[in-house]
């Protein structure tokens, strides 16, 4: 495919330039869908991180650090207008690198485009303040960027994490180092070719690619590294913190999540349904908000149970360019994983099963979407991350039993409650252990404007919406004595 590409995918960006990894070093990019190499990407380590770093500083240091916040916004706006202009282009590679159906990866691109806009019209709108205090005293704060930002994003959405993530940095002023997942780094690639197009100065954007325990390594650990955002697993974003904490680095983290849907008798069964699955099977269920907890009040539990399997015996899964309802898993190892949850299923009740197209490639990381019901709130595939097109219904009788069962997991990233009780409503949303809570909805159409992240080992601060602007800030206070 690399012929086909409108840029070099073996080469790094660091300081305005593509360049050759330090090393001469490749890694092979695999196509989910049929395992085979698409091209080769740049194995960077240490060295190119290093020269990342500071080309970061350097832009900080120079233009790119003196640039007015209108102005970085006007890039931001341009940015976003270059990528919707390509977004059918940006679908294509997200598609075939990561195994996304077309649709899915269109939305994808749309979002990166509207959090380029979104950013780009707050970066001159972020303000301090004046606080009251002592007579004969003046005191404001100022909002500054942290310095160099270092950004280590994910395979299961690298558009959407980039514009969240990157957008929200570079709004704040501060210089970024973007380290994608080795498993799909082609739109971040083209990311950055389209950031330059817009203006962006040398340096104020460098994109490493490389394995996580290097390059990833490399940056999280790096000293001239101000602040890292990290979006991926619990046991990497531990890694990526304690290394990190060395230099006294604040982190960002986005990690796991084993999110409920909470149905009571009085929902809106009908308006419900495709919710509770799409929130389950979207992008293969390799989403961290994906919700793989049903919980439904046993007057309805039948209902439910009889029409989500019967939407999940209409899936179908197959190639990502055949834009069904559902691609491939990233990889042969993520579907193993998928697989060895199925086994340990294999003492529940299987309510129904999506199934695989016919003619779908051996070689493509492939698993049925599989329901189960009456799961016992603690086993295991009710209790842990499963990150494949799996989910689980788990009766209830009582709204305190609900809250409960709902709170039960180390995770809290997202939950959703369907009732017609606004009572009920008010009292589960402050109860429940979540980062984001949704009401008879689930998820907001992605919502750019809307503080997203976990509590307890789903992580810890917020991207997305104005928080992400704090999050890339921090806070000076000036206190002027004039008598």
């Amino acid at each position: 495919m690399s012929q086909a590409l409108w840029f070099d995918p073996s080469l790094v960006l660091i300081g305005g330039e593509w360049l050759s990894s330090a090393t001469g070093k490749t890694l092979a990019l695999k196509n989910p869908s049929d395992g085979s190499e698409i091209c080769r990407i740049a194995r960077g380590e240490t060295w190119d991180v290093d020269a990342a770093v500071n080309a970061a500083q350097s832009a900080r240091d120079g233009d790119w650090g003196r640039m007015t916040a209108f102005e970085r916004g006007r890039i931001l706006s341009r940015l976003s207008r270059l990528v919707s202009e390509r977004v059918d282009e940006l679908a294509q590679l997200e598609a075939v690198d990561v195994g996304k159906p077309l649709t899915q990866a269109k939305a994808d691109a749309v979002a990166l485009a509207r959090y380029c806009e979104f950013y780009g019209g707050a970066a001159d709108k972020v303000m301090g303040q004046t606080i009251p205090y002592l007579d004969g005293y003046t005191v404001y704060t100022l909002r500054e960027p942290h310095g160099v930002t270092g950004h280590i994003v994910p395979w299961n959405y690298p558009m959407q994490i980039i514009g969240r993530s990157v957008g929200a940095a570079l709004a704040m002023g501060n210089a970024c180092v973007l380290k994608p997942a080795e498993e799909a780094c082609l739109t971040a690639l083209a990311f950055a070719h389209l950031a330059l197009e817009a203006g962006l100065p040398a340096g104020a954007l460098n994109v490493v690619t490389g394995l996580g325990a290097e390059a990833g390594a490399a940056l999280s650990s790096h000293p001239g590294v101000n602040h890292i955002s990290f979006t991926g697993s619990v046991e990497t974003g531990a890694l990526v913190q304690q290394s990190a904490g060395r230099n006294v680095v604040p982190v960002t983290l986005e990690l796991g999540g084993k999110s409920p849907q909470l149905v009571f008798d009085d929902a809106d069964l009908d308006a419900a349904l495709p919710f509770l699955v799409n929130a389950g099977i979207q992008n293969a269920g390799q989403t961290c908000s994906a919700s793989s907890r049903i919980l439904v009040q046993r007057g309805v539990y039948d209902k439910v149970k009889s029409n989500m399997a019967e939407a999940y015996e209409q899936l179908t899964v197959g190639p990502a360019l055949q834009d069904l309802r559902i691609g491939p898993l990233i990889s042969d190892r993520q579907k193993e994983i998928v697989s060895n949850f199925l086994k340990i299923g294999s003492d529940l009740t299987i309510a129904a099963q999506g199934q695989i197209v016919s003619g779908a490639p051996d070689s493509g990381a492939y698993v049925k979407p599989t329901l189960y019901c009456d799961v016992p709130s603690d086993h295991v595939l009710a209790r842990d991350e499963i990150f494949g097109p799996v989910q689980v219904l788990i009766p209830f009788d009582t709204e305190k039993q609900a809250l409960t069962i709902a709170n039960s997991t180390e995770y809290g990233l997202v939950a959703s409650i369907w009732t017609a009780n606004g009572a009920r409503q008010m009292r589960l949303a402050k109860r429940l252990r979540s980062g984001q809570i949704f009401i008879n909805n689930y998820g907001a159409g992605g919502g750019v404007e809307l503080p997203f992240g976990g509590v307890g080992k789903s992580g810890h601060g917020r991207e997305k919406g104005f928080e992400a602007l704090y999050g890339f800030s921090q806070l000076k206070t000036v206190a002027a004595f004039h008598g």
